[in-house]
């Protein structure tokens, strides 16, 4: 449903890798990090991702934004499945990985945070030195006045107007998303815009759409001002993303990846950790920011 451009497979090529924590804990301690993350951060959140450990895409495919620009039956069809899927959203908590990042903000070790994730886990966690690279499904945008309004609010109407949806039952998908009956599609009444009478799009960016350059620039800046840049829970597979791993490279700032899979980035890595992150990123906060250890007492191999 978002983000941000096409999504090629990841090449046969990308090798597969995996350092050590204490190399990982060397690369960064002392230094000023600087956090791109991605789905994998929100798994034990219990919020899906596009892809597994193995980085191959799943079987659902996301809405195109020009679809949702130009069709009626396409704005129906993710109103409908949202309004099923945003619960899972709105009752998500975030997980180890995200506490411990604000850890690491608040010891002052973690520069900035670059999400690519629309789930809002990272701002409740108490981060604030955060960019959400692809915006967040909590707010909802009017695509002709610019209005915005909460999304948890429209939820409320949307269930108003469209009481069969209440009852629905659906299997959760990526980024607030369900898969949900299509009858329910079809006779869907999506609201409009309060102010205006102009369409309703979440503020994320959807496959297919550009990130505002306002936010882009942002992130730059905010990978300046790191001496490591440290990916978490992405297989950079979008390009959106890599970027900032690419121009890292480009600029001589170290990048470590700590991700359950192979990643684009990953001969570009000079670090390159396969572990999960909830314990990883726990141990990094003991070790950097004096947090509490792993609920096992031991480090990540």
């Amino acid at each position: 449903m978002v983000i941000r451009s096409a999504v090629p497979e990841l090449p046969d090529s990308i090798p597969s890798r995996s350092d050590s924590f204490a190399s990982l804990l060397a690369l960064l301690r002392g230094q000023r990090l600087v956090v791109l993350s991605g789905a994998g951060c929100s798994t034990d959140s219990g919020i899906p991702d596009y892809r597994g450990p193995t980085g191959a895409l799943r079987k659902r495919q996301p809405i195109q934004y020009q679809d949702f620009l130009r069709s009626d039956a396409v704005r129906r069809r993710y109103w409908s499945r949202s309004a099923v899927g945003w619960p899972v959203v709105a009752a998500a908590r975030p997980s180890a990985a995200h506490h411990a990042l604000a850890a690491l903000e608040q010891a002052g070790c973690l520069t900035g945070l670059i999400t690519q994730n629309v789930d809002g886990l990272h701002r409740a966690a108490g981060s604030a030195q955060l960019i959400e690279l692809h915006g967040s499904l909590h707010r909802v945008r009017c695509l002709s006045c610019g209005a915005q309004r909460d999304r948890q609010a429209l939820q409320g109407e949307l269930l108003a107007r469209n009481p069969a949806i209440a009852a629905a039952l659906a299997v959760a998908a990526p980024d607030g998303d369900a898969e949900a009956a299509e009858s329910l599609c079809a006779g869907f009444v999506v609201p409009p815009c309060g102010a205006c009478g102009g369409v309703l799009k979440p503020d994320v960016v959807f496959f297919g759409e550009t990130v505002p350059r306002a936010v882009v620039d942002a992130a730059w800046a905010m990978l300046t001002r790191g001496t490591v840049l440290v990916v978490l829970g992405s297989s950079l597979t979008v390009y959106s993303g890599f970027r900032f791993v690419r121009g890292a490279a480009e600029r001589g700032i170290p990048v470590a990846i700590v991700n359950q899979g192979a990643t684009r980035g990953d001969e570009l890595a000079a670090v390159r950790l396969s572990a999960p992150l909830g314990p990883t990123l726990t141990a990094l906060a003991a070790e950097l920011a004096g947090g509490a250890r792993p609920a096992t007492g031991s480090f990540p191999p």
